[in-house]
C-alpha cells in the first residue's frame, strides 16, 4: 500500500469523521474514532465507502 502521509491526514472516516491509520499489512485504512471500520485500498486508492467497509468483529 503506498499512500502519501499528507493524503492520510486529511482523510477521514466517512461514517463517524474520526481519524483513518493505515495497516499496510490488511492493506485498509482502519477509523481510530468511535464506529472503527475498516475501508479497503485496492490498486493504491483508497475505498471510503460504508458499504464497502468491513465492521470490527
Amino acid at each position: 500500500m503506498n499512500i502519501d502521509a499528507w493524503l492520510l491526514e486529511i482523510l477521514a472516516c466517512p461514517n463517524c469523521r474520526g481519524e483513518l491509520k493505515a495497516d499496510e499489512a490488511a492493506d485498509e485504512l482502519v477509523c481510530t474514532g468511535t464506529c472503527k471500520y475498516a475501508y479497503p485500498v485496492r490498486d493504491d486508492i483508497p475505498v471510503l465507502l460504508v458499504d464497502e467497509a468491513r465492521t470490527p468483529a
